[in-house]
């Protein structure tokens, strides 16, 4: 790949995760009755069935519904999305406020992602859980930020950062390394892990909020 080619191609984004299966297509925060069991509601969970669409240049944003969502009807039941002169509701000028603030948070999380690839300071993570009968899962695909690697930064860089507040972003992501115990502790409570025994998460497990 040429110069020129590298300096085109398009950048991929570093985005954060939340850990919830160890499993494929596992969610273990989620009941049998698909009820969310966590005490905090994602924003992105919580936006539906509203959701912005924007434009290439990100210029123009559209509020947009999921139709089939079974809260929407045309029935007059609930809350209104219009007033009679068709201009927005108070429900939906909550809802688009909401939506702003998520968007805000949104770019901003994609110059942090930005900001760590930049310092070089994403490593690719995996944990590993050890069942009794001798199983091992392993959760990979994921970056996270090591202790090791923020302690080697330089002063003006750890400046720049606590500046702008992101280097309490990074405390966090580290504290919120441990909840990797959580989620083991639910795959042994599941009903379709019965046999499950993490012996080593390690410390190379890691989930980023």
């Amino acid at each position: 790949m040429s110069d020129r080619s590298r300096r085109s191609a398009p950048q991929v984004p570093v985005l954060p995760a939340a850990v919830l299966g160890v499993r494929p297509d596992q969610n273990l925060f989620l009941s049998e009755d698909s009820r969310w069991q966590a005490n905090y509601i994602p924003a992105f969970i919580g936006r539906y069935p509203f959701v912005f669409s924007a434009t290439n240049e990100r210029k123009i944003v559209t509020l947009c519904v999921e139709e089939s969502h079974p809260g929407l009807n045309s029935e007059g039941r609930g809350q209104r999305l219009f007033n009679d002169d068709g201009k927005p509701s108070p429900y939906t000028e909550k809802v688009l406020k909401f939506l702003k603030e998520y968007q805000i948070h949104f770019e901003r999380t994609r110059r942090f992602g930005r900001r760590l690839k930049e310092l070089g300071l994403l490593e690719p993570m995996r944990a590993q859980v050890t069942t009794p009968k001798g199983e091992t899962l392993t959760l990979g695909g994921f970056m996270a930020v090591p202790r090791k690697k923020l302690r080697a930064l330089g002063g003006d860089a750890l400046a720049s950062l606590a500046k702008t507040d992101e280097l309490e972003l990074l405390y966090l992501h580290l504290y919120s390394m441990r909840n990797f115990k959580g989620v083991r502790d639910r795959l042994i409570d599941s009903p379709l892990s019965e046999d499950t025994e993490p012996e080593n998460a390690g410390a190379s497990a890691a989930s980023v909020h």
